[in-house]
């Protein structure tokens, strides 16, 4: 059987896995990373995004054979070690952008991703845009949209704390 060695939230592992595993399969299955959650299996909600050298993508239509050498970032890598979340983390909660919670981490991935991918800022629109790939059911994406905006504040080093979400209505 093939091996897969591959860097997931700073820790190498090398996985025996049939050629035609998925890299969410690896995640969830052989790493017991279960924060990565499998919504369609078609590539359709966004629900198993992590990250892959730097880049968003969808664990459920990406081999796990595709990810040798890689650096994969599930969910559970992003708070550091003493707990505390990342500022896309933080601004999920604080912006109460979420309700069933199945969809955040694949959104809280894409979001940051999207958000580090644009330095001069996103608005909006820009934002909206931007998840078209990710799908929840819940919410209706206002909170989710706001709490973007937030976090992209923090994350590009224009704030040093996250606005509260009254502040923001």
């Amino acid at each position: 059987m093939p091996q897969v060695t591959l860097t997931v939230n700073g820790k190498t592992h090398t996985v025996e896995v049939e050629a035609r595993t998925l890299l969410v399969e690896l995640l969830r299955e052989k790493l017991r990373l279960t924060g990565t959650h499998v919504g369609c299996d078609t590539s359709q909600c966004g629900a198993c995004v992590v990250q892959m050298n730097g880049d968003s993508v969808k664990s459920c239509t990406t081999l796990a054979l595709q990810a040798e050498g890689a650096t994969v970032t599930t969910i559970e890598g992003l708070a550091k070690a003493d707990g505390t979340l990342h500022p896309m983390q933080e601004a999920f909660r604080e912006y109460h952008a979420l309700q069933c919670g199945f969809c955040t981490p694949g959104m809280v991935m894409s979001a940051i991703d999207l958000v580090e991918k644009h330095p001069q800022g996103l608005n909006e629109a820009e934002i909206r845009e931007g998840l078209e790939g990710n799908l929840c059911r819940c919410t209706g994406y206002h909170n989710i949209v706001k709490a973007i905006g937030a976090a992209q504040e923090v994350m590009h080093g224009r704030s040093a704390t996250l606005a509260p979400a009254h502040a923001a209505e």
